[in-house]
């Protein structure tokens, strides 16, 4: 079945739209509600004998209250328990799920994405992303054609679900935070810029950092349901960076608006990606243990994957999106991985990529070697890459676009095995993402407006 509503990282769009209207999130929510009670039927045990129950967090975004309501009435119609948490991050939600024993965790976010988008996002009670397969399953109730499916009718008053809240999330998740951080270190004395982008992390991604002895100077920690992501956060690093030159850091943290992701920069200012962070986190675990393997994306760097096949250290790539690096992970046994956007996996400390958690990891490796990131990234020497996101056109298929295709073949013969393209419509934006490597940033980024033109 072809699927429809669910992207690369669950459902997503602008609200008032579909699929971010108050009818289809409730369908939607009736729809998981169905699923999960169709795989609670086969457990035995103590949780046989009580309804299943879905946490459900979110964002900051203005709309989340809208979306919330919505989900918590389609789950509690088919006799699911609600559990809400409010404003968290991402890889929170995934941590109480499978801390607090519960069958699903539900995230309410469009991660990076302006606040007029907002998305629906789940995870299994192991706190992983569902897979393609359990995905489909709920998507065979969203079908158009199936809008008032027999299957999701109400069930009885007596059978309802019920809904309460979980206090101390925020608590325990900053506790969960604390112990990803070796206890033979602190922080004391390092002075950090913590950008949470307006985001889920505006109450946590501090506190965390602060408990742990450094000197936190926050920015980005005032959501008012409309400005997350808006000029800072992870995919806009320069207002960290000028925080980090005004004030003096050491360093900085930008999260993304559901702190999955993070960008990081030094003193004098340079930014340090998921690649050159991924990088440091291998580099560092490689002095005290055997690496076998490192999970990236098609996005990728070149440089990366030679670096660690020159530390004996095998390099695969999976399709963009971190749900699918988890997938290669767990499929090879390998523990680390992650995305140039700053999706970065340690799987023996979460079972998600968790921004503040990768940030720690990064931390650790300083206070451990003595070294500033431009020192523990001296070995990395990443190639030019140029990304463009050209609106995607109606209609566009990549494999029938023939301007495009004719572009590539002209420059693939340009680039004599010099470089690298990648052309792929987006899971989360109506956009296709145009990227080339080359050796000379100049060239790469005209090889890539040229394949950009052709597109548009």
């Amino acid at each position: 079945m072809t699927r429809r509503w669910f992207g690369t990282d669950g459902v997503r769009g602008r609200v008032g739209s579909l699929p971010m209207t108050p009818e289809f999130v409730l369908r939607l929510g009736q729809a998981a509600g169905k699923v999960l009670l169709q795989a609670h039927a086969g457990l035995s045990g103590a949780r046989a004998g009580r309804k299943p129950v879905a946490l459900i967090g979110k964002d900051t975004r203005l709309s989340g209250y809208m979306v919330e309501a919505a989900l918590e009435a389609g789950l509690s119609s088919m006799g699911v328990d609600v559990r809400l948490v409010g404003p968290l991050p991402t890889p929170g939600v995934a941590y109480l799920t499978r801390a607090l024993r519960l069958d699903a965790g539900i995230v309410i976010s469009a991660s990076h994405n302006p606040y007029e988008d907002n998305g629906i996002k789940f995870f299994s009670g192991e706190g992983s992303k569902l897979s393609d397969a359990v995905e489909a399953q709920i998507e065979s109730y969203l079908h158009s054609d199936s809008m008032n499916h027999p299957d999701l009718s109400c069930v009885a008053a007596a059978d309802m679900g019920r809904a309460r809240r979980i206090d101390d999330a925020a608590g325990r998740y900053i506790e969960f935070c604390k112990s990803s951080f070796p206890q033979r270190f602190d922080l004391k004395g390092v002075k950090i810029v913590v950008d949470s982008a307006h985001g889920a992390a505006y109450h946590v991604a501090g506190p965390v950092l602060h408990e742990l002895g450094a000197h936190v100077i926050r920015i980005g920690h005032e959501p008012d349901g409309t400005n997350i992501n808006l000029n800072c956060g992870a995919t806009h690093p320069d207002a960290m960076r000028a925080k980090v030159i005004e004030t003096g850091a050491d360093l900085g943290i930008a999260l993304d608006g559901d702190a999955d992701r993070l960008i990081m920069c030094d003193r004098s200012g340079r930014i340090f990606n998921g690649d050159e962070l991924l990088w440091i986190m291998v580099s560092d675990r490689a002095r005290r243990e055997v690496i076998p393997g490192v999970v990236g994306t098609l996005m990728s760097n070149f440089a990366i994957e030679r670096a660690f096949r020159a530390k004996g250290i095998d390099f695969e790539r999976a399709k963009v999106g971190d749900r699918y690096v988890l997938e290669r992970l767990q499929a090879r046994g390998w523990l680390l991985g992650g995305e140039g956007s700053g999706h970065l996996l340690a799987l023996d400390l979460h079972s998600t990529g968790d921004g503040i958690i990768s940030g720690l990891q990064v931390l650790a490796a300083m206070v451990d070697q003595g070294k500033d990131l431009a020192q523990l990234c001296s070995d990395l020497v990443l190639m030019p890459q140029v990304l463009i996101n050209v609106p995607s056109p109606v209609g566009f298929q990549l494999q029938h676009h023939e301007p495009l295709r004719a572009a590539l073949q002209a420059l693939e013969r340009e680039l004599q095995g010099q470089g690298r393209t990648l052309i792929r419509p987006s899971g989360t934006e109506p956009v296709v993402r145009v990227m080339v490597e080359h050796p000379d940033e100049a060239k790469a980024q005209a090889y890539a407006q040229r394949l950009a033109a052709s597109i548009s």
